[in-house]
């Protein structure tokens, strides 16, 4: 009993979310774990397109900047697919979403927190991405036919369109959170169970390739949203 409840313990510990520093205004305004590791996600990322975009080249350009060319355009490609061409003023925030929850998802090999074990952080996400959706569908059809297409395909059915609007984000938020709250709990009973060798197997999984399809996942189906929000 005592070593479960040292293992409960020492979960709680890891998935509690510090606070870094406040901010001496309003009484303090407190900034967490995950917003700091944020802000170093931001500026690393800030940082390596800055140097990546040095020196382009109309004419004759080099293979970094082939490489750069084709990975951008892969992306493009990869998302028009899906969200169509009335969805391609979306895209760059599609990969932008797509390349941070990848970072902050792996970011947990470099020993920091990964931000998504905070539900603070998926809830933002999934705000982000349902107004967006929204507001895609209000370019698209207006005001007014945004409006009559809650009672699309009959009148009936205009509770549950009004319900799916909250239901989205939620889904977003909470597939999100859940996957990578279940991956970190499950890393860490490996590591206090088998403490050698084994864990360094299961983070391949866990820590990589789960963290990499939920980063999938989510713009997956964000785009999905969008699609259906201008078709």
């Amino acid at each position: 009993m005592k070593l479960l409840n040292g293992i409960v313990n020492e979960l709680l510990e890891e998935l509690n979310c510090k606070t870094v520093f406040k901010i001496p205004i309003f009484g303090g305004i407190p900034i967490y774990e995950s917003v700091v590791v944020t802000w170093i996600i931001i500026a690393v990322i800030f940082l390596i397109c800055v140097l990546l975009v040095r020196n382009l080249k109309v004419e004759n350009p080099g293979k970094k900047q082939l490489v750069l060319e084709t990975a951008v355009q892969g992306l493009y490609n990869f998302f028009e697919g899906i969200i169509g061409e009335n969805g391609r003023a979306y895209i760059p925030y599609l990969m932008s979403v797509a390349i941070y929850i990848g970072i902050a998802n792996l970011i947990g090999l470099l020993g920091f927190k990964p931000p998504t074990k905070d539900m603070n952080v998926t809830v933002a996400l999934a705000l982000m991405s349902i107004i967006l959706i929204e507001v895609s569908g209000i370019r698209k059809k207006g005001t007014k036919g945004w409006v009559k297409s809650f009672a699309e395909p009959m009148p009936i059915v205009l509770p549950i369109n009004i319900l799916e609007v909250f239901i989205k984000p939620l889904s977003l938020c909470m597939r999100l959170f859940g996957n990578v709250l279940g991956s970190f709990v499950i890393m860490e009973l490996i590591k206090i169970i088998v403490p050698a060798i084994i864990p360094a197997i299961f983070s391949c999984y866990f820590d990589i390739f789960d963290g990499l399809i939920q980063a999938y996942v989510f713009v997956f189906l964000t785009a999905l949203f969008i699609k259906e929000a201008t078709d």
